[in-house]
């Protein structure tokens, strides 16, 4: 019998009633009905100040960091529903994943919350690209933080009018590109699986 997946989801927005929020929505129920054992959670609750390596250097990386990195660290994958700020990352996203990247040991041992980790991406935006252009720097990112980022992702376009009464996508297309990437993660996070027990 397959083990069963376990896969984070968030959104790199915390505004209420962010489309990128009723995305990630959507990833949710999708990889739970293919069988992922999925947690939902919100940056809201890991708040970090601004990068600042003389902050680090004076006050060492905050425990917020931490809770996010063992967050990480506990699942096979992750899946981010980001929106695009200026064709590119959200700083509240940016922000995020640069302090869990400073990570490399807790009480003297190795920890590497990214290591081994596989990552599905999606984005939302009211235009007609659907936010794709953040995510080449979104993708970017992560690359460089050793996290490997499968190829498919949904970018939702005109994401006002995406979804209908029960926070479904209304077209065909986007729901089969949803479905391919939740597949594509839980296959290939169940292929990488480095999780670690917290």
């Amino acid at each position: 019998m397959p083990m069963t997946v376990r896969i984070l989801v968030f959104a790199g927005s915390l505004r209420t009633g962010a489309y990128s929020i009723r995305t990630a929505d959507t990833a949710q129920r999708e990889l739970a009905l293919q069988g992922a054992e999925v947690t939902r959670i919100s940056l809201a609750d890991y708040p970090l100040p601004i990068m600042d390596q003389d902050l680090e250097k004076e006050e060492g990386i905050p425990e917020n960091a931490f809770r996010l990195g063992h967050q990480i660290a506990a699942h096979d994958g992750f899946l981010i529903a980001s929106p695009e700020y200026n064709s590119s990352i959200p700083p509240l996203l940016k922000n995020a994943i640069d302090w869990v990247s400073r990570i490399h040991k807790e009480g003297g041992k190795p920890f590497h919350p990214y290591s081994g980790k596989v990552a599905a991406l999606c984005s939302s935006s009211d235009g007609n690209l659907g936010g794709v252009r953040g995510l080449y720097h979104l993708r970017s990112v992560l690359m460089n933080c050793q996290v490997e980022i499968i190829t498919p992702q949904c970018s939702v376009p005109h994401v006002s009018e995406a979804f209908d009464e029960n926070g479904q996508f209304k077209e065909e297309r986007l729901r089969h590109a949803m479905e391919k990437v939740a597949s594509t993660l839980i296959e290939r996070a169940r292929m990488l699986s480095t999780r670690v027990e917290i």
